[in-house]
């Protein structure tokens, strides 16, 4: 049995992915970091990858898959940007 992420998980976890690096880039500081390493863990789970790179290349297809299939867009109740489910 294969189990599919939910793509609204995905995406937050994307989004607070890129959050904490830009926001590592801009100032050193270790709780980013541990943030960082614990988002990258958690996507690593979630899309059932070993490292951050493949569970990103992971996510993404899942969402472009997501995407062509339904293509129908709902507001994301966090932020209120829309989204592609």
């Amino acid at each position: 049995m294969l189990v599919v992420p939910d793509p609204k998980v995905v995406r937050r976890l994307l989004t607070r992915y890129a959050s904490l690096q830009i926001a590592l880039a801009e100032s050193d500081g270790r709780e980013r970091a541990r943030e960082l390493e614990d988002v990258s863990y958690t996507l690593c789970i979630t899309m059932g990858t070993r490292n951050v790179h493949e569970a990103i290349a992971a996510a993404d297809t899942l969402l472009v898959a997501r995407a062509r299939r339904g293509g129908v867009q709902e507001p994301d109740s966090e932020d209120g940007l829309p989204m592609l489910v």
